[in-house]
């Protein structure tokens, strides 16, 4: 705007303003011809806004208007928009219309952008010279006049990209994945020139250099001239990217005190020195040393002022964690009854790394004793050799049955997203059911019994947003495991079991999950698989609205008994959920469950609930809280369901 307008425009402001003799308080601004981002930011830019509310002088009120003008029309610049019309009224008739301005001079300082939201500090002076915020507070008791603004605004026409001249000189213009960079830069040619997408493309890029090992990249032109009159911006921004750095040694320190050996961590370390830097295998390598669980704090740090022949060193201080981990708790379950849970966990047996862990399960009719003892394995993949041993006890008025399995397996993580563990099962089972027992006291109890070794595949593949609230993606699980008679198992079968879960987010705050499972035993021997060889449907994770393990065949009641769940050569069962969060903390869900375990396709019969929950992001993780109803039997009651815990 010309400055001689301007000066008459904003003397006659301030004469209106001190014409006011009174203290006034500003009530309200109102901002109007902007949509709702440029509204926020012109809102946080105005001095005007911190007074509303406060008693001010006439002569500080005929500042901060007069600032008005210009603040708004800085917090508009990083839109794009250098050129609008600004009019400012207040409720007593005092006005002011800012026309767009007509210099045609350049802003050729690249350092001038400002992004949405940053501002500095509004003047202290005004005008005059004289120090604005030190002008004499209205009495107390004063009646001060309530003033509102409005502020409207014509954004004008946006200023867009005329040239963009953006280069990477040095060893890294030929890196391809720089060069993709380079050509999704934004803004480009054409398109308004908006401050918050050229900082974000500039960052990118400098970090990028970074992450690739170019530490020695530096701008060697950062120039934008913004042109008002021509509504018109050219962007001259060269890197010069060095040459590119390689992997180095690296060396580890255990404060304060070592606790594993350096040969065994030295072992996750994938990549050769001498090949090239990147930060991504740092950030893999700490997610390895992270699955390990023996440290409570992991720091690595590239050294590039220390290195040597083009290589660059790595430092990586490791904190231990607590060694023992103590657990317990208490447990109550409608069949099992009530019951304590106990247990103890060595992060680090040796300086091996050997992990051990001992865990009990005691309730009134179901009981639970687990050993466990874990190697490192990272001669193939990261992960574990892990030995275990479990037995079971359950004494309910169902049935009688006590279980043994010792299991020896290797797990590992194959990629970002598929993990798998190959394992071998000896198992000893001994069970009964009640229905079958005799009334005859001298005749003893007649139990079955089976011995099954068999191998089992298991993998799993996740690939979601957010493991603890995924929004986006699938995750899934297969597992695939059988036996001979001729080695070992009482039957031969071979048994596969799939399931799967589907994330979709729905705006903001609501989400669409969906589940399925898919389940067949292949085996001319059903008799002889054990209870926990078999596949069972009904409950929390399976069909909501059925008890668990309800679905499916079953002993029929006896007096004063129900049915009891035989377990089942197939399972299928599905799942369509949707959830709607009404703040950041809670929300709700309806859901429809459906499914069934059958041993043929003429035991085939589907069972379906449907019900409501609670969800709440709770601290420790989201809590679920669900009640359903089956919808096959008008006798069936309500079912709640409570888990606290990851969807994954």
């Amino acid at each position: 705007m010309p400055l001689i307008p301007r000066l008459f425009l904003a003397g006659a402001l301030s004469l209106g303003a001190a014409g006011a003799a009174q203290a006034a308080k500003v009530d309200k601004v109102e901002i109007h011809g902007l949509d709702e981002a440029m509204t926020h930011n012109v809102r946080v830019s105005l001095s005007l806004v911190d007074s509303i509310g406060k008693e001010v002088s006439g002569r500080r009120l005929g500042y901060l208007l007069r600032e008005a003008e210009n603040e708004t029309r800085e917090a508009l610049e990083p839109f794009g928009y250098y050129s609008p019309t600004i009019k400012i009224e207040d409720s007593r008739g005092a006005r002011l219309v800012a026309t767009p301005s007509t210099d045609t001079a350049a802003q050729a300082r690249e350092g001038d952008l400002a992004a949405p939201g940053e501002r500095d500090d509004a003047p202290g002076a005004d005008a005059s010279g004289a120090d604005a915020s030190a002008a004499a507070p209205a009495r107390t008791g004063s009646s001060a006049q309530p003033i509102r603004v409005t502020i409207t605004v014509d954004k004008g026409e946006p200023v867009k990209v005329r040239r963009s001249d953006i280069a990477i000189l040095g060893a890294g213009s030929d890196d391809r994945y720089l060069n993709q960079d380079l050509a999704a830069f934004r803004p480009g040619p054409d398109q308004v020139f908006d401050h918050a997408a050229y900082e974000a493309s500039k960052t990118k890029i400098s970090r990028r250099l970074a992450e690739r090992g170019y530490f020695d990249a530096d701008f060697s032109s950062r120039r934008v001239a913004v042109t008002r009159a021509e509504h018109a911006a050219d962007i001259d921004l060269v890197w010069t990217s060095g040459q590119r750095y390689d992997m180095g040694a690296i060396s580890f320190e255990q404060t304060p005190k070592r606790i594993i050996r350096d040969s065994l961590l030295q072992k996750l370390v994938y990549w050769e020195q001498g090949s090239y830097y990147h930060q991504g295998k740092l950030d893999r390598f700490r997610e390895s040393l992270a699955r390990l669980d023996y440290f409570s704090s992991i720091d690595i740090e590239p050294l590039p002022d220390q290195a040597t022949d083009g290589q660059v060193p790595v430092k990586v201080t490791l904190t231990p964690a607590k060694r023992s981990i103590y657990t317990a708790g208490v447990s109550y379950g409608t069949d099992s009854g009530a019951g304590v849970r106990l247990g103890v966990e060595r992060r680090y047996v040796n300086d091996r790394g050997h992990k051990a862990l001992a865990q009990v399960d005691f309730a009134q009719r179901r009981k639970t004793a687990t050993l466990q003892y874990r190697i490192p394995a990272f001669a193939w993949l990261d992960g574990w050799y892990t030995f275990s041993l479990q037995g079971s006890d359950e004494q309910t008025d169902y049935i009688d049955s006590r279980r043994i399995e010792l299991v020896a397996s290797r797990s590992g993580k194959i990629n970002q997203h598929w993990t798998a563990t190959a394992s071998l099962h000896g198992l000893r089972e001994r069970w009964a059911y009640y229905d079958e027992f005799s009334n005859d006291p001298d005749t003893g109890q007649t139990y079955r019994t089976a011995t099954f070794l068999y191998p089992s595949l298991r993998a799993e593949y996740v690939d979601v947003d957010d493991k603890l609230y995924p929004r986006k993606g699938i995750s899934a699980t297969g597992l695939l495991r059988g036996g001979l008679e001729a080695l070992g198992s009482d039957a031969n079968f071979i048994q596969a079991h799939v399931t799967g879960r589907w994330f979709k987010g729905l705006g903001e705050r609501s989400r669409l999950i969906a589940r399925g499972e898919v389940g067949h035993t292949f085996t001319n021997s059903l008799t002889d698989m054990p209870p926990s060889l078999r596949f069972y449907a009904g409950g929390d994770r399976s069909i909501r609205g059925y008890e668990w393990r309800e679905v499916g065949p079953r002993i029929p009641p006896a007096e004063g008994r129900k049915a009891y769940a035989l377990g089942a050569k197939n399972v299928v069962t599905a799942s369509m959920e949707y959830e709607q969060y009404f703040n950041e903390s809670w929300g709700g869900a309806v859901f429809v469950d459906s499914g069934s375990a059958f041993d043929n396709q003429k035991d085939l019969k589907m069972r379906t609930g449907v019900g409501v929950g609670v969800r709440w992001r709770s601290p420790v993780g989201p809590l679920r809280i669900d009640i359903a109803r089956g919808l096959d039997d008008p006798d069936s009651g309500f079912q709640i369901y409570l888990n606290i815990g990851a969807d994954l």
